[in-house]
């Protein structure tokens, strides 16, 4: 395993870090999510990364209880807030009364005291920049968030809240979570070139398309038990599928010739871009889990990188 800075702080992270959205605390049995847990940690994986709205903070407390034999100082440990938590108007957003809370809350469920990275899992609208920003720096300042960073924020405001924090002199964001695979590279366009010179590393979730760029979907397949055939998760799925017009089969078959699984191909696609600190993926079981590590084993030919963005009328980079 290769590790990479998180921007321009000093903070290091696994090329494949490891997350929880849509499988611990919910899809995946608890003994499963631990073993991939325990597994990745002893294949190099250091940062793991979840949030309070999944399951509903079952995940954060699967991930406390997966994590518990290893070095708190070894462990790179990432939460996020934003989305609704019950019914009430404050449960919500990025007030300063609703992150204070949350990270409370969060620190319970995983069982430590202090978070690296906290993530604002959107921008809010209803509350002034400032006010999360200083609140975000004040966990900081107390030590119970080491980081903070964003979360799929709109272009320009991920350029607003990096001239907000130096204007009040606070410190900086370190990270920016975005959706980035093959089959939706837009981020390069103008979110990349933005968080770069704010500072902030690129941390990419969904370097898989939700599955498809593994391979199992081709032929139009949609097997039992995967997110294509879960009337909760199958609409992600088929965006990928309805867009992708052909262009998985030829990856895969880019991939045969390369030598590599079609899933190593498409994380060692996202990696390739020194901007991006890290390749976030989700396991259910340990196969799964171990062909994605292994896409951190090497890095992608120029010429492979090459073949597909001429392929996919992409700008050579």
């Amino acid at each position: 395993m290769r590790y990479r800075n998180v921007g321009k702080s000093g903070l290091k992270v696994s090329e494949v870090a490891l997350g929880s959205w849509l499988t611990y605390g919910g899809s995946v049995a608890e003994e499963s999510a631990i073993t991939c847990v325990r597994r990745a940690f002893e294949l190099g994986v250091n940062y793991f990364d979840t949030a309070d709205a999944y399951a509903r903070g079952e995940a954060e407390k699967v991930l406390r209880r997966a994590l518990e034999p290893f070095p708190r100082h070894h462990l790179v440990i990432a939460t996020k807030a934003f989305w609704p938590q019950s019914d009430d108007p404050n449960d919500r957003g990025l007030s300063r009364k609703h992150v204070l809370e949350s990270v409370e809350r969060s620190l319970e469920r995983l069982g430590t005291d202090y978070v690296d990275i906290f993530y604002c899992h959107r921008a809010d609208p209803e509350t002034p920049l400032d006010e999360t920003l200083r609140a975000i720096d004040d966990l900081v300042a107390q030590g119970k968030v080491l980081y903070g960073a964003i979360s799929e924020w709109p272009a320009e405001e991920v350029s607003h809240a990096a001239k907000e924090t130096t204007r009040l002199g606070l410190r900086r964001m370190i990270a920016d979570q975005v959706q980035y695979n093959l089959l939706d590279p837009k981020i390069e366009v103008d979110v990349l070139p933005r968080a770069k010179a704010a500072g902030m590393g690129i941390v990419a979730f969904s370097p898989l398309a939700q599955g498809v760029l593994t391979g199992k979907y081709l032929g139009g397949k949609v097997p039992e038990g995967s997110r294509g055939a879960d009337p909760r998760t199958a609409s992600m799925v088929q965006r990928y599928l309805d867009g992708s017009d052909g262009k998985v089969e030829w990856l895969a078959g880019v991939a045969r010739q390369a030598g590599l699984s079609l899933a190593q191909l498409a994380i060692r696609w996202v990696l390739r871009l020194p901007e991006v600190s890290s390749a976030l993926v989700g396991a259910s079981n340990l196969e799964q889990l171990e062909e994605n590590l292994e896409a951190a084993d090497g890095d992608l030919p120029q010429d492979l990188r090459k073949k597909i963005q001429t392929e996919f009328g992409l700008p050579l980079a």
